[in-house]
C-alpha cells in the first residue's frame, strides 16, 4: 500500500506541474508585450549632477553636446567614498562608456573602477588636454589627474568613442548642468 500511495504523490506532483506551466504558457500569449522595444532606460542625471557639483571639492565632469543616440544609463554620486562621480552611458554602438571622478588616491580608484586595468606608457590628446591610457581586460580608460580629482572615462567602447566621450566633458563647481541628451528626454 505504500508503494501506491508514493506513486500517487509523484503523479499529482506531475499533473499540478503541467496544469501551472500550462496556465504561465496562456497567459504568456494574452499578455501584450513588445520584445522589440529597448530595455534599458535612459536616466535623467541633472539633479544628482547639481548636487554632486554642489557637494564636491573638485570641478565635476558631465558631458555637453553629445549627439542624442548616447543613452545615460546610471548615475551616482557618494560623498562619503572619497567625493565619487559615476555616471554611465551607452554609445551608439551599444558599448558602455562611464565617467568616474574622486578624491580617492589614483592608484586605488582607477584599477577599482576601471575593473583592474593598469597604467600605459602611451597618453593621448584630447581637446588640448593630455590623458594617459589604461588597459585592462575588460575595460580600457583614459585618465587624468588635476585639480585634486582623478578623472576616468572607461569602459568597453574604444579609445575613440572614450575621447569622444572626453572631448564632450565640461568641468563646474556648483553650476547647473547641460540639459540631457534629447533620446533621454525622448524616451
Amino acid at each position: 500500500m505504500a508503494g501506491k500511495r508514493g506513486n500517487q504523490t509523484v503523479r499529482g506532483m506531475i499533473q499540478s506541474m503541467a496544469v501551472i506551466c500550462a496556465f504561465a504558457g496562456v497567459i504568456y500569449l494574452f499578455i501584450p508585450h513588445d520584445d522589440s522595444l529597448d530595455p534599458i532606460q535612459p536616466v535623467d542625471y541633472r539633479v544628482e549632477l547639481v548636487t554632486a557639483r554642489r557637494a564636491a571639492p573638485y570641478p565635476v565632469a558631465a558631458p555637453a553636446g553629445l549627439p542624442a543616440d548616447w543613452k545615460p544609463t546610471s548615475v551616482t554620486f557618494r560623498r562619503e567614498d572619497g567625493h565619487a562621480w559615476h555616471l554611465g552611458f551607452l554609445d551608439p554602438d551599444g558599448q558602455y562608456v562611464a565617467v568616474e571622478q574622486s578624491t580617492e588616491a589614483p592608484r586605488q580608484y582607477v584599477p577599482r573602477v576601471t575593473q583592474q586595468a593598469a597604467p600605459t606608457d602611451t597618453t593621448q590628446s584630447v581637446g588640448g588636454e593630455s590623458w594617459q591610457r589604461w588597459e585592462g581586460p575588460k575595460y580600457d580608460a583614459l585618465v587624468r589627474t588635476d585639480q585634486g580629482s582623478t578623472t576616468v572615462v572607461t569602459g568597453t567602447a574604444s579609445y575613440e568613442r572614450l575621447a569622444q566621450m572626453a572631448a564632450a566633458l565640461e568641468s563646474e563647481s556648483g553650476a547647473t548642468p547641460s540639459p540631457v541628451p534629447s533620446a533621454a528626454a525622448s524616451s
